[in-house]
């Protein structure tokens, strides 16, 4: 749905090692991971205060006018969320929700390259090595987090430019408004380590178009720019250069409704002509994307991509064969299921799932081969999709009794 800001780490990679469709981009640093928390009362503090507008604060968190702004403050993290950002935002935006002079929630993020690039991969990965609880708390605060926005009752508008992967997908895609610029990047890339496309991916990827959900959760493909919009992850399009503007114009409106916010918010989209007229990026591939990411298991998807054969399906398996399979499992049967479901059952699933990964081993592999020694080559076990059993799937779905996620 994610998580150090391992989205520079995958932004480290070659695009084209994810997606036949990216381009080539140039080499990032890994994330250093900077520890700075709220201590704590940091989340009580977040319900008592409206305005926390100190410069080195991880999150800031402001009333201006009728609008509540959240502003992610890590840009050397590429804006990544840790828990105690997580602990801030939920309890404000529950607050906001029921503020009578709150009319608007708007959330951006700082540096100019990242809206949010994913989690704390990094904490994550040092709680279960050593059996922290940090590993329920932050996937239980994550989670809730996202319940939280795709339920909120107050317009919440989303302003994803930049990098917008796993955990910040998962602070913008359930809200009312998500507005992309030609900057946004796009990527629900997990399977590369070992995961799963969580923060409710299993509710919105298979509600895209065909099977295109399916196609980006198992590939990590990336969309960019105005083809976020045009796959629906994003509802307008509107220049990067003129987000400032649009911010302070939604917050001079008057007791704004959702229909006056949504009109605003198309009169910046209908003035933007950046890439009006190129086409959708996998327009072309579509047709083939549709029939290939059909099948029911992910041995069916391999055996449909070797006997088309195309260059753009030869592409696609030399992708998958990079992944972890256990990820690829889960994540098919996440898909499947969660097109039946709603967000809270899909982010419940997801706990349950998140926990399973924890337990397993392919996740700090591919922690470590991306994000730690970067040599690109995961050793994962089990090693091939056929050896990753329908038993073993099974177990990772049941439910956790008492440590299910509560909603």
């Amino acid at each position: 749905m994610q998580k150090a800001s391992w989205g520079r780490a995958l932004m480290s990679r070659c695009p084209s090692e994810l997606c036949a469709c990216a381009p080539r981009c140039a080499a990032a640093g890994p994330v250093r991971e900077r520890r700075r928390h709220g201590g704590p009362g940091a989340a009580g503090a977040a319900q008592k205060m409206s305005k926390q507008t100190d410069s080195a604060a991880e999150v800031l968190l402001e009333k201006k006018g009728a609008a509540g702004i959240i502003t992610l403050n890590r840009p050397k993290a590429l804006n990544a969320l840790n828990l105690s950002m997580i602990q801030q935002i939920y309890p404000q935006i529950k607050m906001w929700e029921q503020d009578p002079e709150t009319f608007l929630i708007i959330i951006k993020g700082t540096g100019g390259k990242a809206f949010c690039a994913g989690g704390d991969i990094r904490a994550i990965t040092e709680a279960g090595k050593v059996g922290d609880k940090l590993l329920q708390d932050f996937f239980r605060g994550e989670y809730r987090l996202n319940n939280a926005i795709g339920t909120c009752k107050k317009p919440y508008v989303a302003l994803i430019d930049g990098i917008t992967m796993g955990g910040g997908v998962g602070v913008s895609v359930h809200g009312h408004f998500r507005v992309a610029t030609e900057k946004t990047v796009f990527a629900m890339p997990e399977t590369a380590i070992g995961l799963f496309p969580d923060v409710g991916g299993g509710y919105f990827l298979p509600r895209l178009s065909g099977k295109l959900g399916y196609y980006l959760a198992l590939t990590g493909c990336r969309l960019k720019g105005r083809d976020v919009l045009r796959v629906g992850i994003a509802t307008h399009f509107v220049e990067s250069e003129k987000l400032p503007a649009l911010e302070k114009d939604l917050i001079a409106l008057k007791s704004p409704s959702k229909e006056k916010i949504a009109d605003l918010l198309n009169s910046y989209h209908m003035k933007c002509t950046i890439d009006q007229e190129k086409e959708f990026a996998l327009q072309e591939h579509m047709e083939k994307i549709n029939s290939l990411f059909s099948a029911n298991s992910m041995e069916e998807i391999v055996k449909k991509l070797k006997q088309d054969g195309s260059p753009f399906a030869m592409k696609q398996l030399e992708t998958i064969n990079k992944m972890s399979p256990t990820s690829l499992k889960l994540t098919l049967r996440q898909l499947r299921e969660g097109a039946s479901m709603s967000l809270q059952e899909v982010l419940r699933m997801e706990y349950r799932l998140s926990q399973a990964c924890m337990k397993g081993h392919d996740f700090y592999e591919g922690v470590r081969a991306v994000l730690i020694d970067k040599d690109q080559s995961p050793k994962w076990k089990p090693a091939a999709l056929e050896e990753v059993s329908d038993e073993f799937v099974d177990d990772c779905f049941k439910p956790l009794g008492n440590d299910d996620l509560k909603l």
